[in-house]
């Protein structure tokens, strides 16, 4: 639902949602959730004039008013091209997102509830779409999404267009094994299962990476924490299941009401000190997750194929490999997603970190440390203790008691119960690859994408990587204290001191591939509030969330901006009771972002 508001509209609807406004400031429009409508956001793209970029670099709109999209592709060359972008549909586990609410049901072509593929010209022009929406018949995505990633196996030149979806949106019993890796024809939408019977709990399937054998995919833990708690349909979802054998510790993980579970292993089940095989409950041999999984592009059936590349990671959601003439060449970038203060073992403060993903010489996955490591530090270090959130298992919610909201009893309990985390592990499984580099807490790792020589410049130097970082949900306080700035909802630049793998640029005698690899990272586009968009009255020409970053052939970047979501985090809380939120998903307000050199 979206209309232009009047400067009156705008001054009401931002009171009731206890924003200030300039009274001089109305531009934007009034967005509001259709199943919930006073749960709004001011929204105008305009030009992106409300992102700061470093100089020789120009921001503009190639879509706008777009339905929470995730995933983008490109087919064709800088001459021409069709651009491919994903809406996710139903992606956050709010009651307000549920598709089948929506007035005419989950199979209304115009549901933004519900996943689908919209296909632009290079000039931002719809052509065809929405392609793959949910129908009867089974051959679209399903309903309840989300819908994370599209891509095509041959990049630019084509070939077959993969996409993943899942039900995991539910977030409640039902959505178990829902995850999908699919196959779409681009030109009628119709959706066909390429592998199916993915893990899926707090993440799905999710992005996607190709060689000239193999489609790779992110599949994210199932819990936030190695252990199934309330948080995970209230005990009715999956568990974890590892990549290789794995003994648990003697620790049980309390959820209240006599239930205490064991990690990787079903709720109110306790097995201290088991051994629990590798793929233990998957649906296929080969599958796990934490971690990066891989099946053969042209085997008769995928699924038989199936093997973990990378395991350990808590969601390793952005996933990119290194160009073949980079010092990174033969790795996999990750950006990992760190734990939330929630659930059965919850964490406060544990930090996003990225990754380079090798498999070991002997087939074997690399192992990164999830669950009891979190960035370079054992998660049993204080620096991550909890402090108690209504997201807790053990938290009986008291609004008069802030900043946990938790009863004084049930707080005590917390502290007393989850100080220290304790390990869900006896001992890792092999050794642990430490991250290359970690960023901040909630800040949520989600793009990555290797820059063009055409868009080397500036401080973007050759073999550089653009990131974005999609901001936090509210589950722990900010990540920053006033006047800094949060980190989030913002893309970042990392350039390394190697630019190739023969260059002397130093004059010193060395190549770089003789030299230590130094990552080195800074700010590259972010709104000039430093804040949100839909919550800067005068300044909504900016980012919300942005989700994802790929080149396309005309060498600009694309930034994929899912739009505004009302949390619970106190300057994006949503309206109304209880039930309306947390994560209540703002349809229209998503952007495709464009960054060009000049």
């Amino acid at each position: 639902m979206k209309r232009r508001a009047s400067c009156l509209s705008i001054l009401s609807s931002a009171a009731a949602l206890g924003l200030v406004i300039n009274p001089g400031v109305c531009a934007a429009a009034v967005v509001a959730n259709p199943l919930c409508p006073n749960n709004t956001a001011l929204f105008d793209s305009g030009t992106g004039q409300n992102i700061v970029v470093p100089p020789g670099f120009k921001v503009s709109v190639f879509a706008s008013g777009l339905n929470m999209p995730t995933g983008i592709a490109f087919l064709g060359n800088a001459q021409a091209f069709e651009v491919y972008v994903l809406e996710s549909g139903h992606g956050l586990p709010s009651a307000r997102n549920e598709q089948g609410s929506f007035v005419t049901g989950d199979s209304d072509p115009k549901n933004p509830f519900t996943p689908d593929i919209l296909v632009f010209d290079q000039n931002g022009k719809l052509i065809r779409g929405p392609l793959g929406k949910p129908n009867a018949a089974g051959t679209g995505f399903q309903a309840a999404g989300p819908a994370i990633d599209i891509a095509f196996e041959g990049g630019f030149h084509g070939g077959r267009l993969f996409a993943t979806d899942s039900n995991q949106a539910t977030h409640a019993a039902g959505q178990n094994n829902s995850s999908r890796i699919v196959i779409v024809n681009p030109q009628l939408g119709t959706v066909t299962p390429f592998i199916a019977g993915l893990p899926t709990g707090d993440h799905p399937t999710e992005q996607l990476a190709f060689d000239d054998k193999w489609v790779y995919w992110s599949q994210g833990s199932t819990t936030n924490s190695g252990v199934v708690g309330r948080d995970n349909g209230n005990g009715a979802n999956q568990q974890d299941i590892p990549c290789q054998d794995i003994m648990l510790s003697q620790n049980v993980f309390d959820s209240g009401g006599g239930k205490k579970t064991s990690g990787y292993s079903p709720f109110g089940v306790q097995r201290p000190g088991a051994t629990v095989k590798a793929f233990d409950s998957a649906m296929h041999k080969g599958v796990c997750d934490g971690a990066i999984l891989r099946a053969q592009l042209k085997a008769a059936n995928a699924a038989d194929t199936i093997e973990p590349f990378s395991w350990g990671y808590r969601n390793g959601y952005a996933i990119r490999f290194a160009p073949n003439d980079h010092p990174l060449h033969g790795g996999m970038l990750v950006g990992e997603d760190g734990p939330d203060e929630r659930g059965a073992r919850p964490s406060n403060g544990a930090p996003d970190g990225l990754h380079l993903a090798r498999q070991n010489a002997d087939g074997s996955p690399d192992y990164h440390g999830w669950p009891d490591r979190f960035g370079f530090l054992a998660s049993s270090q204080a620096v991550f203790n909890p402090i108690g959130g209504p997201s807790d298992d053990l938290c009986a919610f008291d609004a008069a008691n802030p900043p946990s909201h938790c009863t004084t009893a049930s707080l005590a309990l917390i502290l007393s119960e989850d100080v220290p985390i304790r390990d869900v592990l006896a001992f890792p499984p092999q050794p642990i690859t430490s991250p290359l580099a970690i960023e901040a807490a909630d800040s949520s790792f989600t793009g990555i994408d290797f820059v063009p020589k055409s868009f080397v410049g500036g401080p973007v130097q050759a073999g550089a990587v653009l990131y974005t970082l999609e901001g936090d949900f509210g589950f722990s306080p900010p990540n920053a204290t006033a006047p800094a700035p949060e980190v989030g909802h913002e893309v970042k630049l990392i350039n390394f001191n190697q630019q190739s793998r023969m260059e002397d640029d130093q004059g010193d005698g060395q190549q770089q591939g003789d030299k230590p690899l130094a990552l080195k990272i800074q700010n590259f586009a972010r709104n000039d509030t430093g804040d949100q968009a839909f919550i800067s009255p005068g300044h909504t020409a900016g980012f919300n969330r942005p989700l994802n970053v790929r080149f396309g052939p005309d060498g600009c970047a694309y930034v994929v901006d899912y739009g505004a979501v009302r949390d619970v985090g106190a300057d994006t809380h949503f309206v109304g009771p209880p039930q309306n939120g947390p994560l209540l998903q703002i349809p229209g307000t998503g952007v495709i972002w464009k960054i060009c050199k000049q």
